[in-house]
């Protein structure tokens, strides 16, 4: 079963999307606080608004519970979020028809508390459609963007330089692409042959940024970005980790 459809990882990750910070850190180490919202901060820091036209349409590729396409929709007009998981876009199609996100937060064991969080009222929601799909096999009709936007994506992928190599199809000339990932390289979501980065090759150490330089000609490298972030697991139980974001625009 893919994980992403699980009980766990769906209130997991509509916390991590739609919580505030008050209601993911406890109240002894406010400092965590910094590390919140990153599903908000991948977009507000890195995207360059001055390089967008009017209307800019943007795709939110590896969207999961829909929070950055969101965040996408104040500055573009028109957004598509996808993701692998039915129940992620489920949930995020939920939030898009009410304008709340509903979730329970784990406290211990079965414990839980359940939350209802409204978006922002000046995010205009329905310039958003979510819609499942494979971020390697993405239809036909999706058109071009000025923006792609994949987070923390690339590793969790099967292929993902299959998933690279539609990105210049998919970009529009002076295009913006956002890339956010960990690095985070696991057989179980990818086959090792098939990692960008994280192994010697000829006695040489291949990292992930590397290869990305090198397999996206078409891309001129604007910024790079460290993005730290947490998932709350329950009260006492936090994954921490940094994401690397790459900004990109289309030669």
């Amino acid at each position: 079963m893919n994980p992403y459809e699980s009980d766990k990882l769906l209130a997991e990750y509509l916390l991590f999307h739609y919580a505030s910070p008050e209601q993911i850190i406890p109240a002894g180490v406010p400092e965590m606080a910094l590390y919140a919202d990153f599903a908000i901060r991948t977009v507000s820091q890195t995207l360059q608004v001055d390089l967008l036209p009017k209307n800019a349409r943007a795709l939110d590729i590896g969207c999961s519970v829909g929070r950055s396409s969101f965040e996408l929709a104040r500055y573009c007009t028109e957004v598509i979020g996808i993701d692998f998981s039915h129940r992620f876009v489920a949930a995020a199609k939920a939030v898009r028809e009410s304008g709340y996100a509903e979730f329970n937060r784990c406290e211990e064991g079965h414990l839980a508390t359940a939350l209802r969080n409204f978006l922002p009222s000046e995010i205009d929601r329905h310039r958003v459609h979510f819609e499942q799909g494979d971020a390697m096999q993405l239809r036909g009709t999706l058109g071009s963007f000025n923006v792609v936007h994949a987070a923390n994506l690339i590793d969790r992928l099967p292929d993902p330089l299959k998933f690279l190599r539609l990105l210049p199809s998919m970009v529009r000339p002076g295009g913006q692409l956002i890339l956010t990932s960990p690095y985070t390289w696991l057989e179980d979501y990818t086959p090792q042959a098939n990692w960008l980065g994280g192994f010697y090759q000829n006695e040489r150490a291949v990292t992930t940024f590397n290869r990305l330089q090198s397999e996206l000609p078409d891309f001129l490298l604007l910024t790079t970005k460290d993005i730290p972030f947490l998932i709350r697991e329950h009260a006492r139980k936090f994954q921490w980790s940094i994401a690397q974001a790459s900004v990109w625009v289309r030669r």
